[in-house]
């Protein structure tokens, strides 16, 4: 059985991300959704957005197998909570697979589940929770971490991906990825993937040259050079790394690479796909250029982040 651990002020989406995933996944199974959402305080438990939950009892515990712990903007008091850290602490001794959504990883933290652990938590929490928790090894842009029988994932949606990569070691991959189309979910992220968007990390991506920066993304087989886009976006070159650098922070140069290792590292980590293959089609054209963008990016080459991607 799952169970989804909440508190008061919880985020609505950690919770209901998860049970909706692992709902579908046991009907495809062929077995009876078996998911309970608990708070130290049974009832109706209100999240951050208003709308309740309804939350059964802690106890009796014996049943579950799953632990997933919620996150949200109440997640400090929970953390503060005797009762809340002496019943996850109780959970781990019985050696079951536990989860954080988010912000939950502090519930996991403060319980000292995590201590000599990797794991990951939304980024914008990072500087906090790594001040915070000096012995966990914080791990700020993976989308998912496992460590043993612990998982901690990101931001809010990154809950449905850690619960398909739960599902894949439940059910088998067949009944994961039929889980994903039924939740219309573009392709199921391996845990390695990073938390950010090269295109959100430019500092003003929805101005003049947002339109810009998606053909380019779209069209990373291209040469992409200065001349080529300032064409494009109708200025002399000169001008236009100019106004490129004053809008976005970056040259148009490096913005293009960045997309290259972003588009590159995804298909890296989801796909079969020869090194050689990715290498072209985003543009390095040479697999040896290819691996030194990513260890400039990564600290380690593209087989190495596959490997870490199929054994998260």
């Amino acid at each position: 059985m799952i169970g989804v651990l909440i508190f008061p002020d919880f985020q609505l989406l950690d919770a209901a991300g998860p049970i909706s995933a692992f709902e579908i996944a046991h009907r495809f199974s062929g077995g009876a959704p078996a998911i309970r959402a608990m708070a130290i305080e049974p009832g109706p438990v209100r999240s951050s957005s208003g709308i309740e939950m309804l939350a059964r009892s802690t106890r009796p515990a014996s049943a579950i197998t799953t632990l997933i712990v919620a996150g949200g903007e109440g997640v400090r008091r929970a953390a503060g909570c005797a009762s809340t850290l002496a019943f996850v602490r109780g959970m781990a001794k019985r050696g079951i697979r536990i989860a954080s959504v988010c912000s939950g990883a502090y519930i996991l933290a403060e319980a000292g589940l995590l201590d000599g652990k990797r794991a990951t938590t939304h980024w914008q929490r990072t500087g906090h929770f790594v001040a915070s928790y000096p012995k966990i090894k914080l791990e700020p842009d993976q989308i998912f971490v496992r460590d043993g029988d612990i998982w901690t994932s990101a931001g809010i949606t990154a809950g449905i991906d850690l619960a398909l990569a739960m599902i894949t070691e439940d059910h088998g991959e067949a009944i994961a990825q039929k889980t994903a189309r039924q939740l219309v979910l573009y392709h199921r992220r391996s845990g390695g993937q990073s938390q950010f968007s090269s295109l959100l990390e430019l500092k003003a991506p929805t101005g003049r040259f947002a339109p810009l920066l998606a053909w380019a993304r779209e069209n990373l087989d291209a040469p992409l050079t200065v001349e080529e886009m300032a064409e494009r976006a109708g200025m002399s070159a000169r001008h236009f790394s100019r106004a490129f650098i004053a809008e976005t922070g970056t040259t148009p140069s490096k913005a293009v690479e960045k997309l290259r290792i972003e588009v590159a590292k995804a298909r890296v980590q989801s796909s079969s796909e020869a090194i050689e293959r990715v290498a072209e089609i985003t543009g390095f054209r040479d697999p040896e250029r290819m691996r030194r963008a990513f260890i400039r990016a990564f600290g380690q080459p593209p087989q190495s982040l596959r490997r870490a991607a199929r054994a998260g």
